[in-house]
């Protein structure tokens, strides 16, 4: 390394030199393109200019300002360069550290390493700032070496940094170290500090910092309180967020606007709805940042009716307002609503983005709605969105719950990059829709590509095996997961199997899952237990898997009926009436049975013993209709599917009310022999609704497609894709 040294610049000879180089400066400053520049510069040596440092460095920090600014220009301006004072230098360092490519920093002081260019200690902030953006540990621990080497160390700027630089690689400990050491603390290596703490999320070392901070007659700025506020939110930690509160007011903090935004953002982000509003009220004026918080805040606490007032209330929106909206209703279970405001967004000339498209997907695929989803794919293709893979993943699922395999299949196909989201997503629909041979083919094939599998890969392989009934190759895949892919399974894999034993009627061995598990079981994984002990009347293991369900969730309406339902069919009313009183004084409901239906691009809702349609009494007689020609057919009301204590007379209609079946006989009313009826239904079918609607699709000669909580079954004269195992 060069010894530090004034450079000469050229001595520039004549008024008309310098009137160029003037004229040359001024033109550097106004260039707009990388042409234009590469312009300047053969100007520049048609002159015998090109040894200006000056003018040099002025079109290298030009080339990292332009729109589209070209790094790789501006390093080779800087390398034609001629040992250039540091103080020009410095002026690329601090304009490559803060690009958009901060690593282009770290590699133009290599090269000048490399070249003997002289290096001051004004050099090492932009550097470590650039170490601290990337970030790059071992970089930055090599510019300490140089800094403490040349004496830079002690310069408060190159500390302030060094502390910054390690607490963004995660050695928070090296940054409290080199912050203890430094004689002078300002308030901006305070901020560093604690905010160093909060990304690391070491919360309990921020207040005691503070109160340090305070001693030491530095004084908190707005800026401190608001990151801590500010990362709080970000990590959910309540419980540090109040406590901080706390602290400002009981130290008498100025809550100025900037401060009461983030403390909402914080609230709002750890779903403390009450607090948030508390502040949010008082807040003015109500920016567009703060009101997303709260709609976001609103839609995960389940509020949305509250977050949908807030939005209505704003009288500026933006992308990600209205993004944050439709998300919310995707995600809490209100699809319909999600894409009318998307519709409405698209009306007032809003432009979705990909957040934007992602969330009407997920909520067309909720609904599972077929003239919506052909609907939100026009859009998708019609705005340039088809070449976005995330984008197509997300249709390849719609498309599945939409009971449109076909359409996955041709999205899938048309995706020649594939991830391992891609691959899973198609083996997830062939698994929803019953179809694990084709489920296992594209697992050979996605190997073949090279496509490692995850953990959503094998979820989808062992669901696949569970509903078709391949217990032997569900095996071969859990145990290929461990020991192929190095894989540990969760929960969902642990469950899977469970219902994969449980649905053969392996119930001992499904048992044996569960107690071998490394993670004590969830609802889920007793539910499952139990839901095969009520398939194979397993009493005793049924009622020992459904009080594990109670301990777990005490409020569970599924383990409530089925203990029910064991004394039901040993005629033990009394019990039963003990196990309905306890539900009732718990305030336990069981869910109601319901089923969408679309016809001409609307959607029609059921519930059991629905009388609410506009036009229930044709549905009804047409019911009557469609039983008296089923029974012709062979159907026999399944009256062990109605297990509560009623007269002969009211179990036919509590059957034969069922929401599918409400739904199948309004399809009937409006749709022509031949085509085909699709029915989403919240819980799984029963077997007297099952066999109705196989001996519907051949009586009346069309295709029946019925989406349960967990499958499809496509109904076909007289057959079901599920070749009943389900």
């Amino acid at each position: 390394m060069n010894v530090m040294t004034t450079i000469p610049q050229p001595i520039i000879s004549s008024t008309v030199h310098v009137n160029h180089y003037n004229q040359l400066l001024t033109t550097l400053s106004a260039a707009s393109s990388l042409s234009h520049l590469k312009q300047v510069h053969a100007r520049i040596i048609r002159l015998g200019l090109d040894r200006s440092n000056s003018l040099l460095i002025k079109l290298a920090v030009s080339a990292c300002t332009l729109s589209s600014p070209s790094f790789d220009y501006a390093l080779s301006a800087f390398y034609q360069m001629h040992n250039p004072e540091p103080h020009l230098s410095n002026k690329l360092l601090r304009e490559l550290s803060r690009s958009i490519k901060p690593e282009k920093a770290l590699l133009a002081y290599a090269k000048m390493r490399e070249k003997g260019f002289v290096v001051d200690s004004f050099s090492l902030p932009p550097l470590l700032k650039a170490s601290t953006r990337i970030p790059a540990l071992s970089e930055g621990m090599e510019l300490h070496g140089f800094a403490t080497k040349l004496d830079f160390v002690s310069d408060p700027f190159v500390q302030t940094g060094l502390v910054a630089m390690y607490s963004a690689c995660g050695h928070i400990e090296d940054a409290r170290m080199m912050f203890d050491k430094m004689p002078e603390r300002d308030v901006v290596a305070w901020n560093m500090m604690i905010d160093g703490y909060c990304g690391n999320g070491r919360y309990n070392d921020v207040l005691p910092l503070i109160e340090e901070m305070k001693r030491s007659d530095v004084k908190p700025d707005e800026k401190i309180f608001s990151t801590v506020v500010s990362a709080c939110g970000r990590a959910g930690n309540l419980e540090f967020g109040k406590a901080f509160h706390e602290f400002i007011t009981e130290n008498k903090v100025v809550i100025d606007y900037n401060l009461q935004c983030s403390l909402v953002i914080m609230y709002a982000g750890c779903c403390s709805m009450d607090m948030a509003a508390n502040i949010f009220k008082k807040l003015s004026p109500k920016n567009i940042v703060v009101s997303t918080a709260m709609i976001t805040g609103y839609s995960k606490a389940g509020r949305i009716d509250d977050a949908r007032l807030i939005f209505d209330q704003m009288t500026e929106k933006d992308l990600i307002c209205w993004s944050a909206m439709i998300s919310g209703y995707a995600e809490r279970g209100q699809p319909q609503k999600a894409l009318q405001l998307f519709d409405k967004m698209l009306t007032l000339g809003v432009k979705p983005d990909q957040v934007t498209m992602l969330s009407v997907i997920s909520a067309c695929a909720s609904l599972g709605a077929v003239h919506n989803a052909l609907k939100i794919q026009s859009y998708v293709d019609e705005n340039r969105f088809s070449g976005v893979l995330p984008v197509n993943n997300a249709l390849i699922d719609m498309y599945a719950k939409c009971g449109e395999l076909d359409r996955a299949k041709q999205v899938f196909t048309r995706v020649h990059r594939r991830n391992v989201i891609t691959w899973s997503s198609m083996i997830g629909a062939y698994a929803v829709h019953g179809d694990a041979i084709n489920a296992l083919d594209l697992f050979h094939e996605m190997k073949n590509q090279k496509t490692a599998p995850n953990e959503v890969t094998f979820v989808g392989l062992l669901y696949a095996c569970s509903h078709a009934g391949l217990v032997e190759e569900g095996r071969k895949i859990f145990a290929s997961m461990v020991n192929d892919y190095n894989l540990t399974p969760k929960r969902e894999h642990y469950g899977c199997m469970v219902d994969l034993y449980g649905r053969a009627n392996l119930l001992k061995e499904a048992l044996e899952v569960i107690e071998q598990m490394p993670m004590a079981p969830n609802v889920v994984i007793w539910g499952s237990l139990m839901a095969a002990c009520r398939i194979y009347n397993e009493t005793e293991l049924g009622e020992f898997a459904a009080k594990r369900v109670l301990e777990l969730d005490p409020y569970h309406d599924g383990a409530h009926i089925f203990l029910s339902n064991i004394y039901a069919k040993g005629k033990k009313w009394e019990n039963v009436g003990e196990i309905r009183k306890l539900m009732q004084n718990k305030g336990v409901v069981k869910q109601r049975g319901s089923s969408r239906i679309e016809l001409d691009g609307e959607i029609h809702e059921f519930l059991t013993a629905d009388k609410n349609h506009a036009r229930v009494d044709e549905i009804y007689e047409k019911l009557d209709a469609v039983v008296s020609e089923l029974e012709v057919a062979g159907y026999t009301p399944n009256m062990s599917c109605v297990l509560v204590d009623l007269d002969e007379d009211e179990k036919t209609k509590a059957l034969l009310w069922h929401s599918e079946k409400l739904a199948l006989c309004f399809g009937l009313l409006r749709r022509k022999r031949g085509s085909c009826i699709r029915i989403i239904k919240n819980l799984r079918v029963c077997e007297d609704c099952h066999n109705f609607m196989k001996l519907a699709s051949k009586v009346y000669g069309i295709q029946i497609v019925v989406r349960d909580r967990t499958r499809f079954h496509r109904y076909e004269d007289g057959v079901c894709s599920c070749k009943d195992y389900w």
